[in-house]
C-alpha cells in the first residue's frame, strides 16, 4: 500500500460557462473501477438531455486503471485532458465527469480542451484536493503511573492518538504513520523503560492534518 497519496474528499461539482456553453465538473473519490463506472453512469443519467458526458478515472497504487471517454467530442478533445488534468494534479482514486450543454457557438479544438481542462479543474477544486497518509495501530497498554508521562510524551511528539481504553491498566491506540511504526514501537520501549506491552492492530489511511 502507498505510505501516502492525493486525491479528493468528496463528491462535488462546479460550473462554468464558455460561449454560452455550460460546462458542470464533476468529481469523486473511487476505489474501483467499478465504483467510477457507476459514477459516471449516474452523472450521465442526471443529465440524459445534455450534449456531452465526457469522463476520466484513475485507480490503483501505479495507476493500473485508468481510462477516458470523449463521449462524442472530437478525438482527443475531451477525455483526454480531463485526465491529463488528473495526472498533472498527481491524483490517485478520482473519477471526473464534465458534462456540456452547447451553446450554440463552436469552440474549435483547442477551445474544447481548454474548456474540458477548465471543466475538470473547476470540479476537482470543488472536491476539494487532500492526502491520506498511511498509519499503524499500535496498542500500547501501561499501568496508571506511566499514563501521564505518556500522553505528555504523545502529545509533545504530535502523535494521533485513536483513543484510550481505561481499565485495571491504561490501553492508548496510537496512530503513527505506517512507515515510522517500527520507530515509533522502539521510541515507546525506551521511554517506558521496556514496561509498556506493546501491540499492532490495523492499518488505516487518514487525511493528512486532521
Amino acid at each position: 500500500m502507498l505510505e501516502r497519496y492525493k486525491t479528493v474528499r468528496q463528491q462535488a461539482s462546479a460550473e462554468i460557462v464558455i460561449k454560452k456553453s455550460r460546462f458542470i465538473g464533476y468529481a469523486k473519490p473511487v476505489e474501483s473501477e467499478e465504483e467510477a463506472i457507476a459514477f459516471i453512469n449516474e452523472i450521465k443519467q442526471l443529465h440524459k438531455q445534455a450534449t456531452h458526458n465526457c469522463s476520466a478515472y484513475l485507480i490503483g497504487e501505479r495507476d493500473q486503471f485508468q481510462k477516458a471517454s470523449d463521449d462524442g467530442e472530437p478525438s482527443g478533445t475531451a477525455g483526454k485532458p480531463i485526465l491529463e488534468v488528473i495526472k498533472h494534479k498527481d491524483l490517485k482514486n478520482v473519477a471526473v465527469v464534465v458534462t456540456r450543454y452547447f451553446g450554440g457557438i463552436m469552440l474549435g479544438a483547442g477551445g474544447l480542451v481548454r474548456a474540458y481542462t477548465d471543466g475538470a479543474v473547476a470540479g476537482i477544486e470543488a472536491a476539494d484536493e487532500i492526502v491520506k497518509v498511511l498509519h499503524r495501530e499500535v496498542l500500547v497498554d501501561v499501568d496508571y503511573t506511566w499514563y501521564g508521562k505518556l500522553e505528555n510524551e504523545l502529545h509533545g511528539k504530535g502523535t494521533r492518538v485513536g483513543g484510550t481504553d481505561f481499565t485495571d491498566r491504561v490501553i492508548v491506540h496510537c496512530l503513527p504513520e505506517a512507515a515510522e511504526a517500527e520507530a515509533f514501537i522502539a521510541w515507546i520501549t525506551d521511554l517506558t523503560q521496556g514496561q509498556a506491552v506493546i501491540s499492532e492492530g490495523d492499518i488505516k489511511y487518514y487525511i493528512e492534518g486532521e
